[in-house]
């Protein structure tokens, strides 16, 4: 609750002139807003044009946040609404990040490791509805509240905590699935 006030607090300076003040809230939410628009599906290059877009977007329209939710909350929900937008204009050739090879050179096994397995993560979240991916991604990646999940998505508080419910279902059902395979793969291998 501190750090919602705290945003309440920096909010009330940028609206009384001190425009430096907003760099604090950009400070504050821009990792966070640039993760979650990665992990629906938007490209690097993308999930940086669309975080600054939202911050002007938040920034201009900082007057009409009334504080029934979250700054966060609020912040995220133009963040998914400028997706869209976006995934509706460049629809068949969007490009996704959760696809796309990194090349930082050799790395230690470790690190590969944890690599593959979020690239792993990330392809199995694009195969989910949308809205079961930013339920996801608000709840874990953001941890955001039932209560600001549901203002941002719209959705009634049940049908938030059912769609979580489903995400959840579906992804275990994926790595299930993939783990059958890798094992079988592995079998084919020791028998060949």
């Amino acid at each position: 609750m501190k750090a919602q006030e705290n945003d309440k607090q920096i909010i009330a300076e940028v609206l009384q002139g001190n425009r430096e003040a907003f760099a604090v809230l950009v400070d504050k939410y821009k990792s966070s807003l640039y993760g979650l628009l990665l992990g629906m599906g938007a490209s690097h290059q993308d999930a940086q044009d669309l975080a600054q877009e939202t911050f002007i977007k938040a920034y201009q329209k900082l007057r009409e946040h009334h504080g029934q939710s979250s700054f966060a909350a609020w912040l995220y929900a133009i963040a998914i609404n400028h997706f869209r937008s976006l995934k509706r204009r460049k629809s068949p050739g969007l490009t996704s990040n959760l696809l796309e090879e990194k090349d930082h050179g050799p790395t230690p096994e470790e690190q590969y490791m944890r690599k593959e397995d979020e690239l792993e993560m990330h392809r199995k979240l694009a195969k989910l509805p949308e809205r079961y991916r930013i339920v996801l991604l608000l709840r874990y990646t953001n941890e955001l509240s039932y209560e600001e999940i549901s203002a941002i998505t719209g959705m009634p508080m049940h049908q938030v905590k059912n769609c979580l419910h489903r995400a959840r279902q579906k992804l275990k059902k994926q790595w299930s699935k993939s783990r059958e395979g890798s094992n079988e793969k592995m079998g084919l291998h020791q028998s060949q």
